[in-house]
C-alpha cells in the first residue's frame, strides 16, 4: 500500500509526465525521420508476422534491437493499429522510471525525505528528460533499464547479492533488446568502482557475480538474436552480431564531433537547474562537507560513463538520456533547504515569454508564410508561469517543485507555440496517402536518394518504395514509364508540374509521374545538387 509519503512524493511528477505527454499528443505529430522510421520498422513486423527479423522498407533492417517494435505491436494486438499506442511508450517507461529513481534514493539517502522528493522533481523539470520521455525512441526505455540494473547493485550491495545481481543481469539482458551493448557502458563502470562507494564487501563474489549478471544477459539477449540469425541469414547474422557493437564502435570513432561537444550543451540538457543562482550556491558548499557513499555512488555511476560518450567521436543529445537520473541524484543531494529565491530563472523566462509574444504580433520581415501562423497565448501562459514561480519560491520548500514546474511550463509552452510549424513541416500523412493510393492503382514509386520509410506506416503501405541515386533516374523512369517519383527540393526550385507536394522539413516534398521527372531532371538534381533538401541522418 502507497503510504502518503510516498503519494506526496511521486503525485507531482507523475502529472507533469501526464501533462507532457498530453501536450506532445496535440502540438506536434510523428516526426520524421526517426519517429517515423521505427513506426516503419513496426508495421512491416506486423504486416509480416515477423518477430524475430526486422525488416524497413522490404529490406532487413539491423540497426536496432527488437524489444521497441514487440512493445508496439503488442499494443496494436491489444488496441489495434493507432498511432497513439506507439507514442505512449516511451512516457510509460518514464513513469516506471520514476518509480525506480524513487526507490533508489530512498536506499541512498533513507532518512532524508527531501532528498527523496527533491530527485523526481529535478528529474521531472530537466529538459532533457522532458523530451525524450514524450518521443517515439529507445532513450526512456533504455533509461528504465539502467535504473533497474542500479537499483539492483544497491539491492547486492547492502542486502542479498544474489537477488541484486539477478536484477542487475536480468536489465542487462532487455537493456541489449532495447538499445544493444550501450547498456553495459552504463552499468558496468558503476559496478566495477564498487569499492570507491561501499568498503567491506566481498570481493571476490562481489566480481564474479557481475561476470554472472553479464553471462545471464547475454543468454536473455542471444535467446532473440540466435534464432533470428538463423532466420535472417549470414548477411543479417553479420550485422546483428558484429554491426551493432564493433562497427559502430569504429563509426562511433569517426572524429565527427570534438570531445567538448556534451560540455557547453549541459545548461540545456539540465535546463532550468543551472539557471539558478541557489544551485551554485550550496555546490561550492559541498567542498566543505566531503563526499559521502550516496554522492560517490552517482559520481561512479556519471562521471565514466559521461567521459567515454565525450571520446567517442559520434556524439547525440540523447546518449545522455540514461545519465539525467544520476544527476538529478546529485542536485537533490545538492539542494537541501535551498537559501536562494526563484527570481533569476523566473525572470529570464517570463524574458522568454515577452519575446514569443512580440513575435507572434509583431510585422517583423522574417515572418513569413508558416510563422505568421504563431499565437501569442503561450508566451502570456508562460509569463503567468513565470510570476507564480517567482512568487511560490520565497518559501524554501517550495523552491524545488516550483522550478520543477516552470521548466515543463517552458517545454510545453514552446511546443504549444510552434504547433502551426510543427504540424506544417513534419506530418507526413498527406504524402504518405496520396503514395498509398498510387501503389493501389499498381503504379511504382521511387524515391530520390536516401529513404527512410517516413511513408510507410503513416500511409499503411504495403509495398516498398525503391529507393534511386540520382544517375540511376533515367534507367528507372524508362523501365516504369507510368512510375511516380518522390523528390525532395528546396521551395524556391519547386518544379511548375507535379502530381502533388506538400512541406516538408524545410523544403518541399514532390510527387512527379515519369514524364514529369524527366522534363524537370535538370531543375531536380542541379550540378551541385544543392536544389535538394533531402531528409538525410543516419541510425543512432
Amino acid at each position: 500500500m502507497i503510504n502518503s509519503h510516498t503519494y506526496k512524493t511521486l503525485a507531482g511528477p507523475v502529472l507533469i509526465l501526464v501533462m507532457l505527454t498530453l501536450v506532445a499528443l496535440f502540438t506536434r505529430p510523428l516526426t520524421p525521420i526517426d519517429e517515423t522510421r521505427y513506426l516503419s520498422v513496426a508495421w512491416e513486423m506486423w504486416e509480416k508476422s515477423d518477430y524475430l527479423v526486422l525488416f524497413k522498407n522490404g529490406e532487413p533492417y539491423s540497426h536496432k534491437p527488437p524489444m521497441l517494435f514487440w512493445l508496439y505491436n503488442l499494443g496494436w494486438g491489444i488496441f489495434g493499429i493507432n498511432e497513439w499506442w506507439p507514442r505512449l511508450v516511451s512516457p510509460l517507461f518514464s513513469l516506471g522510471s520514476i518509480a525506480l529513481i524513487f526507490s533508489i534514493s530512498r536506499r541512498l539517502w533513507p532518512e532524508q525525505l527531501d532528498v527523496q522528493a527533491n530527485a523526481l522533481w529535478i528529474l521531472s523539470g530537466s529538459l532533457l528528460w522532458t523530451v525524450f520521455s514524450t518521443i517515439a525512441m529507445f532513450d526512456a526505455m533504455l533509461a528504465f533499464f539502467v535504473l533497474l540494473g542500479i537499483r539492483g547493485l544497491l539491492i547486492a550491495a547492502d542486502e542479498s547479492m544474489n537477488r541484486g545481481f539477478s536484477w542487475l543481469g536480468l536489465s542487462i539482458g532487455l537493456g541489449v533488446l532495447a538499445k544493444g551493448p550501450v547498456v553495459l557502458l552504463h552499468l558496468l563502470p558503476v559496478a566495477v568502482l564498487a569499492p570507491w562507494w561501499r568498503r567491506n564487501l566481498d570481493w571476490k563474489r562481489w566480481y564474479g557475480s557481475i561476470l554472472l549478471a553479464v553471462a545471464f544477459g547475454a543468454a536473455i539477449a542471444l535467446a532473440w538474436a540466435i534464432p533470428a540469425a538463423l532466420r535472417g541469414g549470414e548477411e543479417y547474422r553479420n550485422a546483428i552480431f558484429w554491426g551493432q557493437t564493433a562497427n559502430r564502435m569504429v563509426e562511433s570513432f569517426a572524429h565527427r564531433r570534438p570531445m567538448w561537444w556534451y560540455v557547453p550543451l549541459l545548461p540545456v540538457f539540465l535546463f532550468p537547474w543551472l539557471l539558478w543562482p541557489g544551485f551554485w550556491r550550496k555546490l561550492l558548499a559541498l567542498k566543505n562537507e566531503g563526499l559521502n557513499d550516496s554522492l560517490r555512488f552517482c559520481l561512479a555511476w556519471i562521471v565514466p560513463v559521461f567521459l567515454a560518450f565525450s571520446l567517442i567521436s559520434g556524439k547525440q543529445p540523447h546518449y545522455l538520456v540514461p545519465l539525467m537520473p544520476a544527476f538529478a541524484l546529485v542536485f537533490a543531494s545538492v539542494l537541501r533547504n535551498p537559501k536562494d529565491g526563484l527570481w533569476l530563472p523566473a525572470l529570464l523566462m517570463a524574458i522568454l515569454g515577452g519575446a514569443m509574444i512580440y513575435l507572434a504580433l509583431s510585422a517583423l520581415p522574417v515572418k513569413q508564410d508558416i510563422l505568421e501562423h504563431l499565437q501569442w497565448w503561450p508566451g502570456f501562459l508562460l509569463i503567468a508561469g513565470a510570476l507564480v514561480v517567482a512568487w511560490a519560491g520565497k518559501e524554501t520548500k517550495r523552491r524545488v517543485p516550483s522550478l520543477a514546474v516552470l521548466g515543463a511550463m517552458a517545454f510545453a509552452s514552446l511546443q504549444l507555440y510552434f504547433t502551426p510549424i510543427a504540424w506544417s513541416a513534419y506530418d507526413v500523412h498527406p504524402m504518405a496517402h496520396e503514395i498509398a493510393k498510387l501503389q493501389q492503382q499498381g503504379k511504382a514509386i521511387a524515391n530520390l536518394k536516401k529513404y527512410h520509410a517516413q511513408f510507410q506506416f503513416a500511409g499503411r503501405l504495403a509495398k516498398p518504395i525503391v529507393e534511386l541515386k540520382p544517375d540511376e533516374l533515367p534507367a528507372w523512369v524508362q523501365k516504369h514509364p507510368d512510375g511516380v517519383v518522390v523528390v525532395y527540393v528546396k521551395s524556391d526550385r519547386l518544379p511548375a508540374r507535379s502530381l502533388f507536394s506538400q512541406p516538408f522539413r524545410g523544403g518541399v516534398a514532390v510527387l512527379l509521374n515519369a514524364e514529369q521527372a524527366v522534363a524537370q531532371i535538370n531543375l531536380i538534381v542541379g550540378k551541385d545538387d544543392k536544389s535538394i533538401s533531402l531528409p538525410e541522418g543516419g541510425e543512432d
